[in-house]
C-alpha cells in the first residue's frame, strides 16, 4: 500500500499531568478537571465540574462500579466542597459516560440533561440485559468472516452494556443542536456531532473560550467509528466527516478543548483536519487492498490498523472497518457479494 500518511500536528498541552482518581483540578475560573478510572486499556475519563450557583452543572459520569461510587463520594465531600449538583450533563450513552448518571440523579434529586437519541438508545441497549445474542447479530458477525470461536465469544459477551451502566432515570432533559444552556452566569453551546454515537452532544462556552468535546474531538488517540448489528447498511462515517467539518465552521480555533481522554489542549482545528485527513488516507489504503483482490471484512484489518487484531479487539475493528467498506459502498466504489459459505466479498466495482 502506497498512500502516505497525514502528518500528527504538534498540539498545545497547558497542562503536564491530570487530577490524580479522586481530586480535582481548575482549568478555569470555576471549571474543574475530575478524572475517574476505566478497568480498560483505555484506563480513565476525564469529567467536568462547572461552578452553577450554589452547586456544580457536572459533564460526564464515569462508569457504574463500586470503585467510582467510592471516588465520588469523596469527589463530593472534599473537592465539590459538598455542594450539590443541580443538574448532570452527559454528552453520550457509552457507559464510561453515563454509567453513574442514574446514581447521581436520584442522589442530588437533580435532572438528567442528554439529547433524545442517546438517551433512548441507551435505554435500548440497557433492555438487552440477560438476554440471548440475536440471530441478526450472528448473521451480522458471520458475514464479516467470524469463525464459530469468535461467535461463541460473540453470544457470551452480549447482553454486558447494562451491567456497566446504573438504571436510568425514567425521565430526562432533551438537549438539542444549538441550544444555549445558562450555566454559572455564561452561556454554553450545544454542539451535536455524530458517527461515534448518534447525537453526541459537545459545549462550547464563547465567553469562556471553551469546549467540552466528550468522545467527539481527542487529541492523541481517534474515537471508534463503527456499524453494528442493529444498523448494518449504515454509514456512520459519512455522518464523523460531515460533523468535522460542522464543528470547524461551528468552533473557533482558539478555544481550549477539554476531551472525555488525554488532556486538554489547544490546537482544535489542526487536530480536525488531522482526524479527516487520517481517514481520507485508510479509505485510499482499502482502496488499494481490495483492487488487489475481493476481500473479507476480516481480511481489511491491515488496511486500518498499525497492529494486529485480537480477540479482544475484533468487535471494534471489524464494526470499524464495516464503516469505511459501507462508505465506498455507499459511492459506489465496491461492491458486495454474499458467498454460498454466507461470507460477504467486497470487489473494486
Amino acid at each position: 500500500m502506497t498512500s502516505t500518511a497525514p502528518v500528527r500536528p504538534e498540539l498545545d498541552y497547558p497542562f503536564a499531568e491530570p487530577p490524580e482518581a479522586g481530586h480535582a483540578f481548575e482549568v478555569a475560573p470555576g471549571v474543574l478537571w475530575l478524572r475517574m478510572p476505566l478497568p480498560f486499556s483505555l484506563d480513565h475519563i476525564n469529567l467536568w465540574a462547572i461552578a452553577d450557583g450554589d452547586g456544580w452543572s457536572l459533564v460526564d459520569t464515569g462508569i457504574q462500579s463500586a470503585q467510582s461510587a467510592s471516588q465520588w463520594r469523596r469527589l463530593i465531600a472534599d473537592e465539590l466542597g459538598g455542594r450539590p449538583l443541580t443538574r448532570v450533563i452527559v454528552t453520550h450513552m457509552h457507559p464510561d459516560h453515563v454509567g453513574m448518571a442514574g446514581w447521581l440523579t436520584r442522589k442530588f434529586g437533580c435532572r438528567l440533561w442528554m439529547t433524545r437519541l442517546e438517551y433512548l438508545s441507551c435505554r435500548v441497549l440497557v433492555a438487552d440485559t440477560g438476554r440471548q445474542a440475536p440471530d441478526d447479530g450472528e448473521t451480522f458477525y458471520r458475514r464479516a468472516g467470524w469463525d464459530e470461536e469468535a461467535i461463541d465469544a460473540y453470544r457470551a459477551r452480549f447482553g454486558g452494556f447494562g451491567r456497566n451502566v446504573y438504571a436510568l432515570p425514567e425521565s430526562y432533559q432533551r438537549l438539542r443542536d444549538g441550544d444555549r444552556i445558562r450555566i454559572g452566569g455564561e452561556d454554553w453551546q450545544v454542539v451535536v456531532g455524530t458517527g461515534h454515537s448518534p447525537e453526541h452532544a459537545c459545549l462550547y462556552c464563547p465567553a469562556r473560550k471553551l469546549l467540552i468535546s466528550g468522545d467527539q474531538v481527542l487529541p492523541r488517540i481517534t474515537s471508534n467509528v463503527s456499524v453494528f448489528p442493529t444498523e448494518p447498511d449504515g454509514d456512520p462515517l459519512a455522518d464523523w466527516l460531515g460533523s468535522i467539518d460542522k464543528l470547524l465552521a461551528t468552533v473557533p480555533d482558539d478555544v481550549l478543548v477539554l476531551p472525555a481522554h488525554n488532556l486538554p489542549f489547544r490546537g482544535l482545528h489542526a487536530r480536525l483536519r488531522y482526524l479527516a485527513a487520517d481517514h481520507q488516507h485508510n479509505l485510499e489504503q482499502l482502496r488499494e487492498l481490495i483492487a488487489a483482490a475481493p476481500r473479507r471484512v476480516v481480511d481489511v484489518f491491515p488496511a486500518l490498523f498499525a497492529r494486529p487484531i485480537g480477540r479482544d479487539l475484533l468487535g471494534l475493528a471489524t464494526g470499524e472497518s464495516l464503516a469505511h467498506l459501507n462508505y465506498l459502498l455507499g459511492r459506489g466504489e465496491v461492491t458486495r457479494r454474499t458467498g454460498t459459505d454466507g461470507v460477504d466479498l467486497y470487489h473494486t466495482a
